[in-house]
């Protein structure tokens, strides 16, 4: 094995990575974001468990080097295997040049990738058989190369690590794996959040430094190469290591069992977190979670909806008077957590269109977002289903024909649509909308003059509304009812907009700024409304989709699921505070029973202004299941977990009784069992009713 040799650029790579990693976790441990604060055991566990992670994770990621390293020699150049192994490259660089790889089906940057590096492969390969007198030559810059890249990586996965804490206070997770799917839009989102060039050339100095030292420390290495014999033993020994590692990684990993979430997070190790969410874009509800039986599951259900469910949310919602067909806009604020507005406790000012219309509004001001991220914000509106484990149903396969708002606004003759300044393919918007009867308008359907401003994200929240009056006007003129469900892109970084709308510029990319223009676009919004003629036959609802950040002590932080929302109608809404604990799920069937629908609901949503609404909210992580009841918080995990925190209310003076958002979770050392078999009958049987396509139109 290489490691075994001193000169070795394996033990001098290993002796960089665990250096960086150590580094990272000191940076991360004393961020901002890193809202705790440690036992010296929780720190030794943290640098102990966390560096033998290390340690066995450089060993998987390294076998590409191992395997080029083995692979140096003058004898696989000598005539006929030299042409032949040269031909087979090209042939290779041809395939992935042109044809239908595997590469091309997961799309992004990976073609471009494979073909740059099966090229450089072809070409040095190439030069060594052809110029032999180079070969030495050739051979110490691919080997300088092999190894700058490996520096580079390991520096580049560090700088990743810390950007991705900084704006989620987590190692890798879901959302990462994402953003690889999704590489186009998210570096150019990086590009313009961040001094990339700079930063890239930093960086990209530090790499060659620090490969022109390892390079110079271990140049007896390619001086004299091994014997087939003794590689063959190196091989065989690191092949040992290798299957060794892939057993101790996941035995460390279920080391990370604090009841400090920050804790669990500085000792895992971030490349394989990323790997393990690659692997589970789907979590088996039954696998995974503790569980009851399906027939107590649903009659537990039940007890919440008054109604016999029987293996089925199934039921008939009635009216006592006549349906009321108002045009409906429902408007999906790009993170927009509670406190940036001034009733919950926002010090900027920066939402006074937003705090003056909430007062004109049916409030919620107890109202949690099911997740963190635009795709929860969406399904939680869209199917009014608990979130579901992994991955939302918005990025599934199975994720049309569902039974949704559209369908049922459909069955009322309502025209359908969704609209966002953005690319609809990004988190496979335009899939599960189209799959589900929504007609989509999104940046592909802008004329260049309807255009004054783009990031990558889309088109500013100013144009976006803009078309959606042209799109209303449109509608109003067919003599049917409309629901237009719109979602904002501009409180997202970096944060930049058109100058001269607000007193923070463009350049600044302040978080602040993207939520001061948010604001004022839908105030331009509701100012050319009032002038179109369906305005006063129009409802309009609000709602974040989620909070700026979602990171915290505890698995499930209350205050950063805590969202604004509101119904707003004049001569139709009664202006109100409504205080009763409630779920972004609920949204829209509160919606439709202010509007007197009747309708069979398969919705786990409810109207919370019903006389037998029972008040709860479900949060969730991607794996953290919640949900909050009687001041209690009770989170079903993978591995059949289940914690229970009590919730303490920390009063804030300077706060209305009904905007209180911060909370003391305090762990429960015995489980409220009717409680935690409340919580398992949500997920369990939302998880069977998607499984057997129950939840289908």
């Amino acid at each position: 094995m290489q490691l075994l040799k001193k000169s070795s650029p394996v033990t001098y790579l290993l002796s960089f990575y665990l250096i960086v990693s150590i580094v990272l976790r000191v940076v991360l441990l004393f961020h901002p974001i890193t809202q705790s604060t440690f036992s010296a055991i929780e720190i030794l566990k943290i640098f102990s468990f966390g560096l033998l992670s290390d340690l066995f994770v450089f060993v998987i990621v390294a076998v590409f080097l191992n395997l080029y390293l083995v692979f140096l020699s003058n004898t696989k150049y000598n005539k006929p295997w030299g042409y032949v192994i040269f031909g087979f490259l090209v042939l290779l660089l041809l395939y992935v040049s042109f044809g239908n790889t595997i590469l091309n089906e997961y799309g992004g940057s990976l073609p471009e990738v494979g073909i740059i590096f099966i090229s450089i492969k072809t070409l040095f390969f190439g030069l060594m058989l052809f110029l032999p007198n180079k070969r030495s030559l050739i051979r110490s810059i691919l080997y300088f190369l092999t190894i700058f890249l490996y520096v580079l990586l390991i520096i580049q996965n560090a700088v990743s690590e810390y950007f991705f804490w900084n704006e989620f206070g987590v190692r890798y997770n879901f959302i990462a794996v994402d953003y690889l799917v999704y590489t186009n839009t998210v570096i150019g989102n990086i590009m313009e959040s961040y001094p990339v060039v700079p930063l890239f050339i930093t960086e990209g100095i530090i790499a060659v430094l620090i490969t022109f030292f390892i390079v110079r420390k271990t140049k007896p290495f390619l001086l004299k190469f091994d014997s087939f014999q003794v590689k063959l033993i190196k091989s065989i020994a690191y092949v040992g290591l290798f299957f060794i590692s892939m057993k101790v990684i996941p035995f460390l990993a279920k080391k990370e069992c604090s009841s400090n979430v920050y804790t669990n997070e500085l000792q895992s190790n971030g490349i394989f977190k990323f790997y393990t969410a690659f692997m589970n874009n789907e979590l088996d509800y039954d696998k995974y979670y503790k569980t009851i039986d399906t027939k107590l599951a649903f009659s537990t259900l039940s007890r919440q909806y008054n109604y016999n469910l029987n293996n089925s949310t199934l039921r008939k919602i009635a009216s006592d008077s006549s349906e009321i067909h108002k045009n409906i806009v429902l408007i999906t604020i790009e993170s927009l957590s509670a406190d940036f507005l001034k009733a919950y406790g926002g010090k900027k000012d920066a939402t006074p269109f937003l705090d003056s219309l909430a007062t004109k509004s049916l409030q919620f001001t107890n109202l949690y977002a099911t997740g963190n991220r635009t795709v929860r914000g969406l399904e939680a509106v869209t199917l009014s289903l608990p979130p579901s484990a992994a991955e939302s149903v918005v990025k599934r396969k199975d994720n049309k024909n569902k039974f949704s708002t559209g369908y049922v606004l459909k069955q009322k003759g309502y025209q359908v649509k969704y609209l966002y300044g953005g690319d609809a393919y990004f988190d496979n918007m335009q899939d599960f909308f189209g799959g589900n009867g929504y007609e989509i308008v999104d940046k592909k359907s802008f004329k260049p003059n309807e255009i004054t401003f783009s990031n990558i994200w889309g088109v500013c929240d100013e144009d976006m509304y803009k078309k959606a009056i042209k799109v209303m006007n449109e509608e109003a003129k067919n003599k049917k009812p409309f629901f237009n469900h719109i979602m904002s892109v501009s409180n997202h970084r970096p944060f930049t907009y058109p100058d001269g709308k607000i007193d923070i510029p463009s350049n600044k990319k302040s978080r602040i700024g993207g939520v001061k223009y948010t604001d004022y676009a839908l105030k331009q919004f509701f100012e050319m409304a009032k002038t179109q003629s369906w305005y006063s036959n129009t409802v309009f609802v609000i709602v974040a989709d989620h909070c700026a950040s979602s990171s915290g002590k505890t698995e499930l932080p209350l205050d950063k699921y805590r969202i604004p929302g509101m119904i707003f109608s004049p001569n139709f809404i009664k202006p109100q505070e409504f205080n009763t604990l409630m779920s972004q799920i609920d949204v829209m069937p509160t919606l439709f029973g202010l509007l007197k629908m009747n309708y069979f609901s398969k919705f786990y949503g409810q109207n919370v202004l019903d006389a037998d609404y029972k008040p709860r909210a479900f949060i969730a992580t991607y794996q953290d299941l919640g949900l909050i009841k009687d001041n209690v918080l009770t989170i079903i995990s993978p591995v059949k977990k289940v914690k229970q925190y009590n919730l303490k209310l920390k009063p804030d003076n300077s706060l209305k009784y009904n905007f209180q958002i911060k909370y003391d979770e305090v762990l429960m050392p015995k489980l409220d069992e009717k409680l935690v078999e409340e919580t398992i009958s949500y997920y369990q049987t939302s998880a069977w009713l998607l499984k057997n396509k129950k939840l289908n139109q």
